[in-house]
């Protein structure tokens, strides 16, 4: 009887031995499958910013770039709808600090319809920070485009021309890729606030929006992969 009692022990060890161990294991999995699609985020939102100024005619202006406090980029804002719909989409924001561009900051970007719309697609999306008001609104990690801070479809060329008025008459600028299309896009009524669960998926704590814009910490070097295609057009497009 003892010894069936000491088997039994043992046998009920072992199993809550492997149930412990697979149940971390599948958490390690889940932590490392969110840290990859953080960083395939980030990595993406490069991508994105190195093909839309890499295009000959159809990029931001060098002009508009230069004079960026922070540049934010959504790789695939879906919408989708019938005259009316929604947009979700999931971004990388990064700003100007006197140690050079920050460390990424994570945000969602929602709303309802902006404009006629049929179907569903996924849209490129890029906003232009550009000015301290705008900025401070940014650093809220909570605002509304249009209420909040005003926004206008940004101009599209190698160069802005003379006679708009980009610099006076909005603290965001936008601009959107779909199916090869590059334009300036009205985001009015479009809510921006920190994506928490991605900041902690990518830093492995939470960091404050303001923390990590401001440049209060160091940016991790896969955050590499945007913040040097960020640093790369914004130098050429100061030099001209």
């Amino acid at each position: 009887m003892k010894n069936l009692l000491v088997l039994l022990l043992v046998c009920f060890l072992t199993c809550f031995q492997t149930t412990v161990l697979s149940a971390d294991s599948d958490a390690d999995t889940k932590a490392a499958n969110a840290d990859t699609k953080a960083a395939e985020r980030v990595e993406a939102a490069g991508t994105v910013l190195d093909e839309i100024q890499a295009a000959p005619d159809q990029s931001i202006p060098e002009e508009v770039l230069a004079s960026a406090e922070c540049v934010a980029v959504v790789p695939s804002l879906l919408n989708g709808g019938f005259v009316f719909g929604a947009r979700y989409g999931r971004g990388v924001a990064s700003c100007r600090t006197p140690k050079g561009w920050s460390a990424p900051a994570f945000f969602t970007i929602g709303g309802g319809s902006f404009g006629l719309q049929i179907g569903a697609q996924a849209t490129d999306v890029v906003m232009l920070i550009m000015n301290k008001n705008g900025m401070n609104n940014l650093l809220s990690s909570h605002f509304k485009l249009g209420a909040d801070a005003s926004a206008a479809a940004g101009p599209v060329g190698r160069h802005a021309a003379a006679d708009t008025d980009w610099t006076m008459r909005a603290q965001v600028l936008t601009y959107s890729r779909s199916r090869g299309l590059f334009a300036g896009l009205e985001l009015n009524g479009a809510v921006i606030k920190q994506d928490k669960s991605s900041t902690r998926e990518f830093y492995g704590r939470m960091v404050p929006f303001r923390t990590a814009l401001k440049g209060e910490i160091e940016a991790p070097p896969i955050a590499f992969p945007f913040l040097n295609t960020l640093a790369k057009w914004a130098q050429q497009a100061a030099k001209k």
